[in-house]
């Protein structure tokens, strides 16, 4: 599979190349200059290789500039720890000896430093804890 893109998605390549098979490739379009490179890269491809624009290899090795997780307390990372654990608000506070309210204060503070609305707790609190795991 040879992806041909306008920008760097991170996320598709990384899935692209995670299960390292191989056959698999990203280019980016603007950087495609000569037909030859372009033939060259699709039989690397399809011979099971694996071919990918530099831009898009030092995208997938460079942290954003901007981590949110760093921006989380100490407290907020351990209660989105054991929110990645699955463990439920009043399991949360019995393990870490504090009340339910304060695990919602911390669950609040997460969601609003990682961008995320406090008021749909479901699909924010699963996006919360994916970019904790994809963190880690």
């Amino acid at each position: 599979m040879l992806v041909l893109s306008q920008y760097v998605e991170r996320q598709y390549a990384g899935e692209l190349v995670s299960d390292g098979r191989g056959g698999v490739g990203y280019l980016l379009k603007d950087r495609i200059g000569r037909v030859g490179e372009f033939v060259d890269a699709l039989h690397r491809v399809a011979s099971g290789g694996t071919v990918m624009d530099p831009e898009v290899i030092a995208q997938l090795l460079t942290r954003p500039a901007h981590d949110p997780i760093a921006a989380l307390t100490p407290r907020e990372r351990e209660v989105l720890a054991l929110m990645a654990e699955g463990k439920d608000n009043t399991t949360i506070a019995s393990r870490l000896v504090i009340t339910d309210n304060a695990v919602h204060k911390h669950i609040g503070n997460i969601f609003t430093k990682l961008g995320l609305s406090p008021t749909d707790t479901g699909h924010h609190r699963v996006l919360a804890v994916l970019t904790y795991l994809s963190r880690q």
